[in-house]
C-alpha cells in the first residue's frame, strides 16, 4: 500500500488544525479527508477501508474515545491514532488499552505524525492483504495450489496451516524426510500478515558449528580471523518476517541458549559488537524427530522447545494420503515436461498400479523425482522397494491391482501397529467403520498381528 493508496481520515473540531494536517499529509503524498465531526467520518469506515483513522480526543458530541470504540466495532484491526492537547500518561495508557494504534500529543511535530501514519498504513496493508489471501484460499484459488491433494489428510493440513498462519505464534513442523515441511513453512509465511517481509530459510544441519553464531547473528569487521567486513545475520535479515530453521534438532546446545534469548528479546548483537539490533521474527522450525523426546534425552533445551512449540503442525507421510499420489505425480510430471520442452506422457494402468504399490519412503520428494524422470523419459514412474515385491496382477484389471494394494497396505499397518486398531486408523487416516468394512472384505484378522 503506497502513501497514495492509503486513505487517511482526520477528525478535529479546530479548523486551523484540520487545514495544517491536510497540508502536511498532502505534501507527504497521502490521500487525506478531514472532518469537523466524528459522525461524518463513521460511514466511511468498514472492514474494507484501506486506510487509517486519526482523531482528536476532546470534541463535542462523539469524542475520540467514542469514535475509537465505534470504529473498532466495524473492524477490530483498523488502525486508529488519537491526538489531543490535553493528554497525559494516563490518557495515553487508556487509549492503548481501548485498542488505539498510537497516541500523539498536541502540538505535535509533523514528521512524527507522518511517520506514525505511514506505519499504521503498512499495518493496514498487511491486514487487508492477509484477508485477501485467506479469502482466495477459502475460495479454492490459494493454498490449494501450494499444498496439493484431495485426500482428507491434505485438506486438514491446509486448514490447519491457514488457521495457524492467521496468528503470529512460533510453530514446530514435524514430519518425515521429504514430506514438504519447507512448503508448509512458506505457506505459513505467505498466508500471514508477515507475507510482505522476508522469508529466511536455514538448514541447521548444513552449517558448521564454528560458523553458527556468525550465520545467525552476523558479525562486525575484525570480529574474528577472516571477518573482513560486516555481515548481517539470518535473524536480522528476517526482521519483520519469518525465520525458518530446518532440522532444528541438529542445533548445538550452546547456540540453543542464544537463539532462545534472541527470540525472547527480539534483538540480536552481531559478533564483535555490543549494540543490539532489532530482530522481530516469527520462528518456524522443522524436525523429523520428536523434540519432546529429545528434551527428555537431554539433547534439546526444554525452555527453547516451549518457546518454539506454541503451535505444532504434523505433515502426513505420503503413505497416509495415497489417494493424492496420482494427482501429485501428474502435476510434477506435467511441470517437468513443460520445463524441459517435452510432450506430456500419460500414465497407463500398469504405471498407476506401480505408483500405488510403491511404499514411497522418500515421500513427496521421492515422488517428484520419479515424476521428473518419467517426464523426460529416463525411467518408469516407480518401482516397488526390494523388501516389498510388487503386488500380483490380481486378475489383471486396474481395480484388482488397487484392491491388492489396499489389502497389503492394511496388513502392513497392522504389522507396524502390532494389531492396535486405533493406531491403524491413525496411520491410514480412515474411520473405524471403513476399516472394519475393508477388514471384512479382505479377510483380515487383527488377532493375527497382536502376538497372542
Amino acid at each position: 500500500m503506497s502513501d497514495h493508496s492509503c486513505e487517511v481520515l482526520f477528525v478535529d473540531d479546530e479548523p486551523a488544525v484540520r487545514l495544517a494536517v491536510e497540508q502536511w499529509l498532502g505534501l507527504a503524498g497521502m490521500t487525506v479527508r478531514v472532518f469537523d465531526d466524528a459522525r461524518a467520518a463513521l460511514p466511511r469506515l468498514d472492514s474494507g477501508f484501506p486506510g487509517v483513522l486519526v482523531s482528536d480526543v476532546r470534541m463535542p458530541g462523539i469524542d475520540g474515545f467514542d469514535l475509537l470504540a465505534q470504529a473498532l466495532e466495524r473492524d477490530r484491526d483498523l488502525p486508529v491514532v488519537l491526538v489531543t492537547g490535553h493528554g497525559d500518561i494516563e490518557m495515553a495508557v487508556e487509549a492503548m488499552r481501548r485498542g488505539a494504534y498510537d497516541f500523539i500529543e498536541k502540538p505535535f511535530v509533523p514528521d512524527r505524525l507522518v511517520d506514525t501514519i505511514r506505519r499504521a498504513c503498512e499495518k493496514r496493508r498487511l491486514v487487508l492483504e492477509n484477508r485477501r489471501l485467506r479469502h482466495l484460499a477459502a475460495a479454492g484459488g490459494g493454498i490449494e495450489t501450494r499444498l496439493l491433494g484431495n485426500s482428507p489428510a491434505a485438506g486438514r493440513l491446509r486448514q490447519e496451516v491457514l488457521e495457524v498462519a492467521a496468528t503470529n505464534v512460533n510453530v514446530v513442523i514435524r514430519g518425515e524426510t521429504g514430506t514438504g515441511k519447507e512448503v508448509v513453512a512458506r505457506c505459513l509465511h505467505e498466508f500471514s500478515a508477515r507475507a510482505g517481509r522476508p522469508f529466511v530459510a536455514v538448514n541447521c544441519a548444513a552449517i558448521p558449528e564454528s560458523m553458527f553464531e556468525s550465520e545467525f547473528f552476523g558479525h562486525e569487521p575484525g570480529a574474528f580471523t577472516g571477518a573482513a567486513g560486516r555481515r548481517v545475520g539470518r535473524f536480522e535479515h528476517a526482521h519483520g518476517g519469518t525465520l525458518f530453521l530446518d532440522e532444528i534438532e541438529s542445533m548445538p546446545a550452546a547456540l540453543q541458549v542464544k537463539v532462545l534469548r534472541a527470540l525472547q528479546e527480539k534483538t540480536v548483537e552481531r559478533l564483535g559488537s555490543h549494540q543490539s539490533v532489532p530482530a522481530d521474527v516469527r520462528c518456524v522450525v522443522a524436525t523429523k524427530v520428536d523434540l519432546l523426546a529429545a528434551v527428555a534425552a537431554g539433547g534439546f533445551r526444554e525452555d527453547l522447545y516451549y518457546r518454539l512449540a506454541v503451535a505444532e503442525i504434523r505433515v502426513p507421510p505420503l503413505r497416509a494420503r495415497a489417494d493424492d499420489i496420482p494427482l501429485l505425480f501428474e502435476f510434477f510430471s506435467s511441470a517437468a515436461a513443460a520445463a524441459h520442452d517435452r510432450p506430456g506422457r500419460p500414465l497407463g494402468g500398469d504405471d498407476l498400479a506401480r505408483l500405488l504399490a510403491h511404499s514411497w519412503p522418500g515421500n513427496v520428494r521421492e515422488l517428484k523425482n520419479a515424476a521428473e524422470r518419467f517426464a523426460v523419459g529416463l525411467g518408469e514412474p516407480a518401482l516397488a522397494t526390494p523388501s516389498e515385491p510388487e503386488a500380483p496382477p490380481a486378475g489383471g484389471s486396474l481395480a484388482g491391482r488397487v484392491a491388492e494394494f489396499e489389502r497389503r497396505a492394511i496388513e502392513r499397518a497392522f504389522v507396524a501397529a502390532k494389531g492396535d486398531v486405533v493406531k491403524v486408523m491413525e496411520m491410514l487416516d480412515i474411520p473405524r467403520r471403513t476399516l472394519n468394512e475393508k477388514m471384512a472384505r479382505y479377510g483380515i484378522d487383527r488377532q493375527a498381528y497382536t502376538g497372542r
